[in-house]
């Protein structure tokens, strides 16, 4: 008996460094193919634009993977859905490290894809194993490995195929993933008993389809061109998809996500705030990495290697884990209401920054820590508040939408870049003007504002607006209460569902 006991309590001790280094290995994973996109195309004598798939494939199979994971983790087999989606990224990373040729790199990549729908099943994990107050900081703590791996992936892969070649970065994705798997199994709870529904098929179809559409139109833009016909063509189609699969989903009785809860003001706020703030943290992480490694012949830019414009990143990586910790102290000393403003503000001075001070390293590398502190702080606390606001048979589901749409706001603040820099490229030319990246940063400072107007604004407009009958709900202030759950878990939150149970 004790030794069964030391097992589980080494086990719990272990769940959480075991769902970060999860959560951080899909994250490296997903950028393998950013870095080596140069490489890629002249090793297997490809376009660019061909070689771009090695990207673009991970973004679109994860897009669609993430909300069926979550809604499959919501059931009774989560631990087995976890590790088989792990499984499939171990596959996946051999299948693109083997010399096989480009369009098994390419079917490697689409495998690897999956593990992006890993994180909210780790959310949803860590939610249920651990206690009120474990539980907040660990789904904190993992929001924050997703956008901290992106840092971290950028340098790592960078260097390790500029030294070995491109297949080398994908044996390093096969080594750490497989050591992912292996831990995974080691430590994995059994969930709680619930009931087991249907996948929503229909839904699946629909919105995999539309997000194909989507991201396509978004990572395809510059290469089809952005008035070309084919593009608004996909772009008309896939919107009509979208609306055909919102009317399914708030008419069948087992949907893939519950839009219904976006009339909860936290849950519409946390997902509205995760979509435009990917926007601006991929347009300004964008804008850093090309302009990094500008040549300094065109009259700006600092003509530095992949490898080093992948360290400017480091300090976004360490900034963004170190304002997980931060939150609840800022809580404490301020509103609780304020933590979201306050990290889109930061946030908006990263922007600035980078517009005085873009000519010299250690403006891009502060640039970058302030990027992270400010995107840390904003999203370390929404999957806190989802979780803290939607039962807990919902959890994966409603995690996985907010996941799915930082997914579109990366996809769109990295075309949004490119469409800004091509715009001030000359015909015949290869490389923007700097007043393109000058307006690009513009653009950044609005995308914070407004987002920072939305934290602040949408809460009370949505808690005013779902106000009912003549019973006299203070929305607003458990707004603010959640929020303070959220990011100090000093006590449960009851579910707010838009001022009435469903």
């Amino acid at each position: 008996m004790e030794t069964r006991t030391g097992l589980s309590t080494r086990r719990e001790r272990a769940l959480v460094p075991v769902l970060v280094f999860l959560s951080a290995v899909v994250a490296v994973i997903s950028s393998l193919g950013a870095p080596m996109i140069p490489t890629i195309a002249a090793v297997d004598h490809v376009s660019l634009a061909e070689a771009q798939w090695s990207l673009t494939i991970t973004m679109l199979v994860g897009a669609v993977a993430t909300p069926v994971l979550g809604r499959l983790g919501d059931g009774p087999d989560r631990r087995t859905v976890t590790l088989v989606a792990a499984a499939v990224v171990v596959l996946g990373s051999v299948l693109a490290a083997l010399p096989l040729g480009f369009w098994w790199l390419i079917a490697g990549r689409a495998l690897q894809g999956v593990g992006v729908g890993l994180t909210p099943l780790a959310i949803a994990t860590a939610r249920d194993a651990l206690p009120g107050e474990k539980s907040r900081s660990a789904v904190a703590l993992l929001s924050i490995t997703t956008v901290a791996g992106v840092g971290l992936g950028y340098p790592i892969t960078g260097l390790i195929a500029q030294s070995f070649g491109i297949h080398a970065g994908f044996w390093f994705g096969a080594v750490i993933s497989g050591l992912a798997l292996v831990l995974a199994a080691l430590v994995l709870p059994r969930p709680a008993p619930r009931e087991r529904r249907p996948l929503d098929v229909p839904g699946t179809v629909l919105l995999g389809l539309a997000l194909v559409g989507l991201l396509l139109v978004l990572s395809e833009g510059e290469s089809w061109g952005w008035g070309s016909g084919r593009l608004w063509t996909v772009a008309a189609v896939s919107v009509l998809l979208l609306a055909a699969w919102i009317r399914h989903e708030l008419r069948t009785a087992h949907p893939l996500v519950d839009l219904r809860s976006l009339t909860n003001p936290i849950v519409l706020t946390a997902d509205v705030a995760g979509l435009v703030g990917g926007v601006g943290m991929y347009l300004l992480i964008s804008l850093v990495i090309r302009y990094v490694q500008t040549p300094t012949a065109t009259g700006y830019g600092l003509g530095a290697s992949v490898v080093v414009a992948g360290l400017v990143l480091l300090p976004f990586s360490g900034a963004s884990l170190a304002s997980s910790k931060m939150v609840p102290a800022l809580t404490r000393r301020t509103s609780s209401a304020l933590v979201l403003p306050i990290g889109c503000a930061v946030s908006l001075v990263s922007v600035l920054v980078f517009l005085v001070a873009r000519d010299q390293l250690w403006g891009h590398l502060l640039v970058m820590a302030l990027a992270g502190l400010g995107v840390g702080c904003t999203f370390a606390v929404m999957p806190g508040l989802i979780v803290a606001a939607v039962p807990a048979g919902e959890v994966g589901s409603a995690v996985s939408f907010n996941q799915l749409l930082r997914t579109i706001g990366y996809s769109t603040g990295s075309a949004l870049c490119g469409a800004v820099l091509q715009a001030h490229t000359a015909p015949g030319q290869l490389l923007p003007t700097d007043g393109g990246y000058r307006d690009a940063a513009l653009i950044g400072c609005v995308v914070w504002v407004v987002i920072g107007l939305i934290t602040i604004v949408l809460p009370r407009l949505s808690a005013a607006a779902t106000a009912r009958g003549g019973a006299r709900v203070d929305e607003e202030l458990m707004v603010e209460e959640s929020i303070a759950d959220a990011v100090t878990g000093e006590a449960e939150v009851p579910v707010l569902r838009a001022g009435a149970d469903r």
